[in-house]
């Protein structure tokens, strides 16, 4: 059987070599959107076999971006955080706005949040650094708030709950997870 990490690098590659449609092919976001697919193909995280887009959007993503036979993804029954839509309004205000796929990443990032583990590990994506790339490329103005490398779901509901003027902030599960020490230490 083939590690994760040697699966997850040829449904990346297969994925990447097909012929995105011209107004998507140069977009940054795209390796992302990839690895959120080959993720979930692969049963890591969190989300919902459509990402947690409606499904007609979904396919209409998977078609721009991916065109070819749609890949087996698992799905997750994502928990239900009453906050989901402050989260996505949030993101949007900080879009970029240069490509769609940032309205696409506000709702997936959003209900990437309603799982217990590291925001990367909830979507799916290998690495804390594909997160980051995502926030810098489609969030700029929020990634660029993030100066103490807070990790990221904790960036985002700290952010949320001081815009919103909320003192006892729902940060989801971090007193459960391994890495409380080191989220919770002072900022550098």
């Amino acid at each position: 059987m083939k590690p994760v990490n040697d699966c997850r690098a040829a449904l990346m590659a297969e994925l990447l070599g097909r012929p995105a449609v011209e107004t998507v092919a140069s977009d940054p976001l795209r390796p992302v959107l990839a690895s959120l697919l080959a993720g979930r193909s692969l049963g890591e995280g969190v989300l919902p076999a459509t990402l947690g887009l409606e499904t007609d959007v979904f396919r209409g993503f998977r078609d721009e971006y991916f065109p070819g036979p749609p890949l087996r993804l698992a799905s997750c029954a994502s928990q239900d955080i009453p906050e989901l839509t402050d989260l996505v309004d949030l993101l949007l205000e900080f879009r970029a706005g240069q490509r769609e796929s940032e309205i696409w990443l506000a709702r997936v990032v959003a209900n990437g949040c309603t799982g217990s583990a590291h925001l990367w590990q909830d979507l799916g994506l290998a690495d804390r650094g594909e997160l980051s790339l995502l926030m810098a490329t489609a969030f700029p103005l929020l990634a660029a708030l993030n100066t103490g490398d807070m990790k990221w779901k904790k960036f985002i509901y700290h952010h949320y709950c001081t815009r919103e003027g909320i003192f006892l902030c729902p940060s989801p599960s971090c007193g459960e997870c391994a890495d409380y020490d080191k989220c919770f230490a002072p900022e550098s």
